[in-house]
């Protein structure tokens, strides 16, 4: 008799469960939340759902209706009353300061009435905007009206916050430019899937890319390259002038862009190698003097700047301070990767430096170039950020690393109170092929890096002790594009695998399941159909 009871129980739990399921719908969101509970049934979206917010929302109101609209072909009725008790079929958008901890947690609750998202502040109501669009049908994502599409949401109740502060994606326009359209639409991506910090590689040996107005030089001889290697054939150059640059006005539009999705914009300017393409208009700020011009291959070029000429801070600190009135971001890269010293040990001035200042060796003399840069830009308000190199010498007293060269850059880092970015090419360089199988793939740097492979990563090292895993700020993949000449194959490299970084950003490692995320994730990459965002496809 008891058995049979238990049976029962069990079979109606068990209806029960399907019964949800079967009512509420896939839940499927990248990056995953830390908690989910699917409720019973399913928000209808009509066109007389309302959105009640808070006046500060506005904004983001107005960017779930530029969301919807396309798609669904109405606009919703937004109002600012929210002293009234939210009403059937209303989204309600509101701040809070209770109960969240993190400034960028939101709660989202979906009944079958009503969808409410709170947060503490805006990021925090964007990210539930974002999770909500996720609910919807991928025809959301439709340019023009979808007919025969019940614009459903799933209840569900999601109580979400990000792991790690830096969730970055980086993109260089050095090798190859990019339209301003196209960096929209690589931001847009970003905030679809949480992603909140936009390295922005503008110069480099190959080329100059941002507009300085005391040096018009930069844009004139600096941003213009005589040939481009050949993908296909590394040996051999297509003997094409290559060039270009961003304005500042541009540049401008694209800070107010990424700053209306709550990305913050992190400018890096090379310094002191990687720096031959302004040697090239400004010879005298070599160790040699020139003549220079602007590198027509890749790889590493001996020729820096003169670390014992103080024109060449002069120089730096101007072009430091337009830099600063563009971008608002408190922190600021400068490079400080793979500067080879043979120009330093054979410069008189680099070599009185060195005995000036007592610093020892070449190695002591980039360490007094980052600290001498790093006090310029504390005293403006401003950080910096460098590349594991930096840590040469001796690191810079407020400096923060982006540890690329494997971990243990970021764990000399973060051992000695710096906070770092975890970025090894092992994990987090999308330039490196997808697959073994090179013949399916378009031609890439080299390296492996499989969409499997980001997934498993996990940004916080073993080795450090509980306090100093407090140091690591978070996770950058990096897209670098020597190989990558056009938008088409920036996307191709890109994507799916910005995804599963943005879940290894986000999510708890507790809460991640590869195999949730790959079936997920082909529910997403139907949205990049419609959306005609190129990707490389996956084994489903």
């Amino acid at each position: 008799m008891n058995s049979a009871i238990t049976t029962i129980c069990i079979g109606l739990v068990l209806i029960l469960i399907t019964s949800v399921e079967c009512l509420s719908g896939p839940i499927n969101i990248i990056p995953r939340p830390q908690s989910l509970e699917p409720g019973i049934g399913n928000f209808q979206l009509k066109s007389t759902t309302t959105i009640t917010t808070d006046s500060d929302l506005l904004d983001l109101a107005n960017q779930l209706n530029t969301i919807l609209e396309p798609s669904t072909g109405f606009r919703l009725t937004t109002s600012t009353n929210i002293t009234n008790k939210p009403h059937t079929n209303c989204i309600y958008l509101h701040l809070t300061h209770d109960s969240f901890d993190n400034d960028e947690a939101y709660r989202l609750q979906i009944t079958k009435n009503l969808v409410d998202i709170t947060a503490k502040t805006p990021a925090g109501i964007l990210y539930g905007l974002q999770s909500l669009r996720q609910l919807l049908p991928p025809e959301i994502d439709s340019a023009k009206p979808v007919n025969n599409v019940n614009w459903e949401i799933p209840a569900v109740t999601i109580n979400d916050s990000p792991r790690f502060k830096w969730r970055g994606l980086h993109l260089d326009v050095s090798r190859h430019m990019f339209p301003v359209s196209f960096i929209k639409q690589y931001i847009d991506i970003m905030a679809r899937y949480k992603l909140n910090t936009f390295h922005f590689h503008l110069t480099d040996d190959q080329g100059w890319r941002i507009e300085i107005k005391r040096y018009p030089e930069l844009t004139t001889i600096s941003s213009n390259r005589s040939s481009t290697p050949i993908p296909s054939d590394r040996d051999r150059s297509d003997n094409t002038p290559y060039g270009g640059y961003y304005s500042q006005q541009e540049i401008k539009d694209i800070v107010a862009y990424a700053a209306d999705r709550f990305i913050t914009i992190i400018p890096e300017i090379e310094m002191p190698g990687h720096s031959i393409a302004t040697l090239a208009a400004f010879p005298e700020l070599g160790c040699i003097g020139g003549p220079y011009k602007v590198r027509t291959s890749w790889g590493v070029e001996p020729e820096v700047f003169c670390g014992g000429n103080d024109k060449t801070f002069e120089f730096l600190e101007n072009v430091l301070d337009e830099i600063i009135t563009l971008f608002p971001s408190k922190i600021i890269h400068i490079g400080g990767d793979e500067c080879p010293k043979d120009r330093w040990k054979q410069c008189p001035k680099c070599q009185q430096r060195i005995r000036d200042n007592q610093l020892g060796d070449e190695h002591g003399l980039q360490s007094y170039f980052i600290t001498r840069i790093e006090k310029y830009l504390n005293s403006k308000d401003r950080s910096i950020i460098g590349w594991d190199e930096i840590l040469e010498g001796g690191l810079a007293p407020n400096a923060m690393v982006m540890s690329w060269r494997g971990t243990q850059g970021g764990i000399d880092a973060a051992r000695s109170g710096h906070y770092v970015v975890m970025s090894p090419t092992s994990y987090c360089y999308f330039d490196y092929y997808q697959s073994e199988n090179h013949a399916t793939e378009p031609p890439a740097i080299g390296g492996l890096v499989t969409l499997e492979k980001v997934y498993s990563y996990d940004p916080v090292p073993a080795e450090l002790s509980d306090q100093q895993k407090k140091y690591i700020l978070g996770v950058q993949a990096n897209l670098w594009t020597e190989y990558i000449p056009t938008p088409k194959q920036a996307q191709y490299m890109a994507y799916p695998r910005a995804l599963a970084l943005a879940e290894v950003a986000w999510t708890n490692p507790q809460n991640k399941s590869l195999p949730d995320f790959m079936q997920t994730l082909n529910n997403e990459l139907k949205r990049f159909d419609i959306l005609k965002i190129n990707y490389r496809k996956v084994q489903k």
